[in-house]
């Protein structure tokens, strides 16, 4: 049965509802961050918001700050999902290197049956214009592709990611291009939530303190969970409230998170940078990208085609005849052979001169033209390619068995 591709995904993504939904490698943190959102919130709803009900009978503004509450967590808790389960902006990987790229370096070659081989190598990065501006960009050995500009790969991920920000372990996603967005809202969203109810929980205690003519230590233990809750969203914002400042520098700059951190010492010109305005509108007004990556589709097995190089060599290959090989070897056998019947050593050694400047010529008629016509030597041709020392062995074996022949004969005669 065919496979999608969530089922076969390289990243180190985990996939739910039958690739739906998409998260990082570390969602379990997600359950964290979410129980540090809800608790608080419950919290002050049980012990603080609850008790302003009937506070402002006027106008029921005690529901409406019950209401405003529930509501605005439930957008931040969905912020946090879009966030967490949508592809941040992965690029697809390659199945092979980009051929077009392959180049040989005699630099870093290596030495293959006493030869030096020139090495495959790929340019490690190239430049390509943006806005008319030449930007480097990097070849990524496990994607098996060139970043498009402003991509990194996460190695908590494994994936490239466009636009790339940084990995959050409280969202267990990666911060890309298409999740930007939704990261920055439910940031500052969160901090919008923070100073609401801390503010809240402070009017609380300022509504025991006229009620009752208490003092500031008195409504703080009426009413101990307002403190508590105080507390927490006074920490919270330090930490919220900072990055959600961060944010909108980077936003205006138009700058990512890991170009902040990486580049910053290096005094580049930011090509990217629109206008304040601009930077804004791109960020937040713009149209998200569809993802490049469809999940759910069923995995289609290419194959792929050989490289020129190796299909020029197989073509070599197929044409080269064997034979011509064979031919010379019976060649040198048909000279060993009349080497090892005659004994006028010169002049055998200038017809082998001969020979090897007039051509190939017929092994077969020389060896008969050897011997008597009443003993003939058989060569058999090998079905199989040999080498010249096993046809010497052959031919030396034969010389030496028609030699006895003759002797045999002669003395037979004798007689």
């Amino acid at each position: 049965m065919a496979k999608r591709v969530y089922q076969v995904w390289k990243g180190n993504n985990r996939f739910i509802f039958g690739g739906r939904l998409v998260f990082g490698p570390d969602a379990r943190s997600l359950l964290i961050t979410v129980s540090l959102i809800l608790v608080p919130v419950v919290i002050f709803c049980v012990f603080v918001a609850r008790n302003l009900l009937h506070s402002f009978p006027a106008y029921n503004a005690g529901y409406a700050i019950l209401v405003v509450s529930i509501a605005f967590t439930i957008y931040v808790l969905v912020l946090l999902l879009i966030t967490s389960t949508q592809d941040p902006g992965i690029v697809p990987r390659a199945s092979h290197p980009p051929e077009e790229e392959f180049r040989f370096d005699s630099s870093a070659s290596v030495e293959v049956g006493g030869r030096q081989t020139p090495s495959l190598q790929f340019p490690r990065t190239k430049e390509v214009l943006f806005n008319g501006i030449p930007v480097k960009i990097k070849y990524c050995d496990t994607c098996m592709l060139y970043r498009p500009p402003r991509c990194s790969h996460c190695s908590i991920c494994n994936n490239c990611v466009e636009r790339f920000d940084h990995h959050c372990p409280w969202v267990g996603q990666c911060i890309g291009q298409r999740n930007y967005r939704y990261f920055f809202l439910f940031v500052s969203s969160s901090t919008v939530l923070c100073i609401y109810v801390f503010s809240v929980s402070a009017l609380y205690l300022k509504i025991l303190m006229d009620k009752d003519h208490f003092s500031v230590w008195n409504a703080m233990k009426e009413s101990p969970a307002a403190v508590i809750i105080m507390a927490y969203c006074f920490i919270s914002l330090w930490f919220v409230g900072g990055l959600t400042g961060f944010h909108l520098y980077l936003i205006g700059t138009n700058q990512t998170t890991y170009e902040n951190f990486r580049y910053k010492a290096d005094n580049r010109l930011n090509v990217y940078n629109r206008g304040c305005l601009s930077n804004f509108l791109e960020v937040l007004c713009t149209r998200v990208q569809p993802s490049r990556n469809n999940f759910r589709a069923y995995v289609q097995e290419v194959l792929r085609s050989p490289a020129p190089r190796a299909r020029e060599m197989e073509a070599d290959d197929t044409t080269t005849d064997p034979r011509p090989k064979v031919e010379d070897d019976l060649e040198i056998g048909g000279d060993i052979l009349k080497i090892s019947q005659r004994h006028n050593f010169e002049e055998v050694e200038m017809e082998i001169r001969d020979r090897g400047s007039n051509g190939p010529y017929d092994v077969a008629l020389e060896a008969e033209s050897v011997f008597d016509s009443d003993q003939q030597v058989h060569v058999d041709r090998p079905e199989e390619h040999r080498s010249s020392w096993e046809i010497l062995s052959e031919v030396l074996n034969m010389s030496s068995g028609a030699a006895k022949s003759q002797s045999n004969i002669k003395k037979e005669v004798r007689l």
